[in-house]
Order: C-alpha cells, then sequence, then structure tokens
C-alpha cells in the first residue's frame, strides 16, 4: 500500500542505523512490526485470569 507521511528525517536516519536498514521502508516496516509486538505483549499482561476463572464457573 502506497501512503506519504511526513517524517522526521533525524529519527528514521537514526532508526535506519540502528537496526541496519538499507532503505527507509525498512526501518519503517520494522518500527511498526516492532510496535504491534509491544502492544500485543502489553494485552497480555493485563489480561484478567480472574474473571476468565468466574466465567467458567457460571
Amino acid at each position: 500500500m502506497a501512503t506519504n507521511l511526513a517524517l522526521d528525517d533525524k529519527l528514521i536516519e537514526e532508526a535506519q542505523r540502528s537496526g541496519k536498514h538499507k532503505t527507509k521502508k525498512e526501518a519503517v516496516t520494522a518500527a511498526l512490526e516492532e510496535y504491534v509486538r509491544r502492544r500485543k505483549q502489553l494485552r497480555i499482561s493485563d489480561y484478567d485470569y480472574k474473571a476468565e476463572r468466574r466465567k467458567r464457573r457460571s
């Protein structure tokens, strides 16, 4: 999907260097993948297992 974004040049260059990405697209894709992965991990830690147990008993 083609999308135009206004990105901070210094930030994208730093992301390219730190991730050793050859292109801006690679850097942005890697950053988005990492963001999604972290958000999923946060949801796991917020999981209310006690509420799930109460549902099973009902």
